[in-house]
């Protein structure tokens, strides 16, 4: 074996048996790279200075990343659905444990369907999973269709954020300023204090709930608050799932969906560093980071 000379920092060298050529030094580690970019938080150009080399191989290196799906030995199970998005047209659909960090099923999709949550709830069936309760959100196909088979609590943050969409944070009514301050107040509040306040409230607004325009144009007049009432029905509509966790805490069934939303969190903060992926390259980095993590 002879040395013909440098290649940068580097040593090409020639095999005298068979001819090849070569460089010689450290190798890199595909491992490290894809650890280094995964876990630390380094972009492609911060990888290229730190091992010296050029932006096709640490691509190269990168596409060594293969998830592979693993299905967990925890068979008993009560699970929390969610969806979150990056941009229009790329979601990440998540069925997670909600008493262990284990992120169970997942598919990307572009909206937000039914279907694809039921799709998800019968491959953990199929795959042995025993499901003791659902936390989901305010999707009320969803919530109907799981009820009929399993207790299905609706997350009371999602409850909150639906009458704030309406009422608005500070809003000027007073009706609306109370009905806000008892849903604000639902995660502190038992299941009779919180269904006593909400039929005081109703009992004490009903007049201002119902009240309708004087026009004369419509056989029928419409209500002269219509996000107000749209608030009220609201939580009315879902108080039936409100307080599944309170009727079953022998399941250990969460009231909200914060596991989920704290999953989604980190995986934002990761994809966010590296910013302008595409989604086939954004897919394999949310796999990747998942299938060591969750």
């Amino acid at each position: 074996m002879v040395r013909n000379g440098l290649r940068g920092r580097k040593q090409l060298y020639k095999c005298k048996a068979c001819g090849r050529q070569f460089v010689g030094g450290r190798r890199l580690d595909k491992n490290q790279i894809i650890t280094d970019y995964i876990e630390g938080k380094q972009t492609i150009a911060q990888l290229e200075r730190k091992y010296g080399v050029s932006h096709s191989t640490i691509c190269r290196a990168l596409k060594g990343m293969r998830y592979v799906q693993k299905i967990s030995k925890d068979k008993h199970v009560v699970i929390q659905l969610d969806t979150t998005y990056w941009g229009r047209g790329f979601g990440l659909m998540v069925i997670k444990d909600a008493m262990r960090p284990k992120i169970l099923w997942r598919k990307y999709v572009t909206h937000e369907t039914i279907a694809d949550y039921l799709e998800g709830v019968q491959w953990l069936r199929d795959n042995g999973f025993k499901i003791y309760g659902v936390v989901c959100d305010g999707i009320m196909g969803l919530i109907k269709s799981l009820s009929i088979r399993y207790p299905v609590q609706m997350c009371q943050f999602h409850l909150v954020m639906i009458v704030r969409r309406y009422l608005t944070q500070d809003p000027d009514l007073d009706a609306a300023k109370d009905l806000l301050r008892i849903v604000n107040n639902i995660v502190q509040m038992d299941k009779e204090s919180f269904i006593g306040a909400f039929n005081d409230w109703y009992a004490q607004y009903k007049d201002v709930l119902n009240e309708r325009t004087t026009d004369r144009r419509y056989k029928t007049p419409p209500y002269m608050r219509p996000r107000l009432r749209s608030a009220y029905l609201s939580v009315k509509r879902y108080m039936p799932w409100l307080w599944t966790w309170y009727n079953y805490t022998d399941r250990y069934i969460p009231n909200t969906n914060n596991g989920v939303e704290g999953v989604f969190s980190d995986l934002k903060s990761k994809a966010r560093v590296h910013s302008g992926m595409r989604k086939e390259q954004r897919k394999k980095l949310l796999d990747e980071y998942m299938s060591r993590h969750y």
